[in-house]
């Protein structure tokens, strides 16, 4: 059986996800760090000690084939490819092998400028149709992940 793991840390959609996993019937893990802890009815909540990237390597190490993965982090993403989850972001954007290259090096380019001084928009105020746009696309990866009875 699958599981849904949250890279929760400033996740907007923490309970459109638990929602969809008990429609599924899928567990659903919330991985946080002490400065962002959350408990939320319907989903296990794991708490890691705060530091760069520390609830990424939680998660990677316990995410398994057919697993989902909610995340907005890129590079968290390609190691959940790389064990053959199915990774996806706060919009619904599944990553796939096709895009996670040229994410990684948009990220990379970015961070090159703002190391530089240079300055980039930030992303466009959250609204009800990211939500419905995610929740959507969450289902539609359940329906793919989990085999018929």
């Amino acid at each position: 059986m699958a599981t849904i793991f949250v890279d929760a840390d400033g996740c907007p959609v923490v309970n459109e996800t638990i929602s969809i996993a008990k429609q599924f019937k899928l567990p659903c893990i919330l991985i946080c760090d002490t400065a962002h802890e959350m408990h939320r009815d319907g989903a296990e909540t794991v708490i890691v000690s705060k530091g760069a990237d520390a609830v990424d390597f939680v998660l990677v190490n316990r995410v398994k084939k057919g697993d989902i993965v909610i995340t907005q982090d890129y590079g968290l993403a390609a190691m959940v490819l790389a064990k053959q989850g199915h990774p996806i972001d706060q919009n619904g954007r599944r990553y796939t092998e096709e895009n996670i290259d040229q994410l990684l090096f948009a990220r990379h380019t970015a961070q090159r400028i703002r190391a530089a001084g240079g300055r980039l928009r930030g992303p466009k105020k959250r609204s009800k149709e990211n939500n419905e746009r995610f929740v959507n696309k969450l289902r539609d990866l359940c329906n793919t992940v989990i085999p018929p009875n």
